[in-house]
């Protein structure tokens, strides 16, 4: 799924449209942000994208959504 991903004072924030949900990044299996899994503050994971060289910021990425959250 489609999540956009920007960064802000609070730290990364990502966005998934076709749910309009917004939410924290809180938790990363990888320092920085890619090639891990991202743990957003609604308990969504996501599989986000491996990268060479850190991307610009904002940037849309298609992710892998690994868990809800629920239990």
């Amino acid at each position: 799924m489609k999540v956009m991903i920007r960064e802000t004072p609070k730290g990364y924030e990502a966005y998934v449209a076709k749910k309009d949900l917004e939410e924290m990044i809180v938790e990363t299996e990888k320092p920085g942000l890619w090639g891990g899994w991202a743990r957003l503050s609604n308990g969504w994971i996501f599989e986000m994208p491996a990268f060479d060289e850190p991307p610009g910021l904002p940037i849309t990425v298609e992710a892998r959504r690994l868990s809800t959250g629920d239990a």
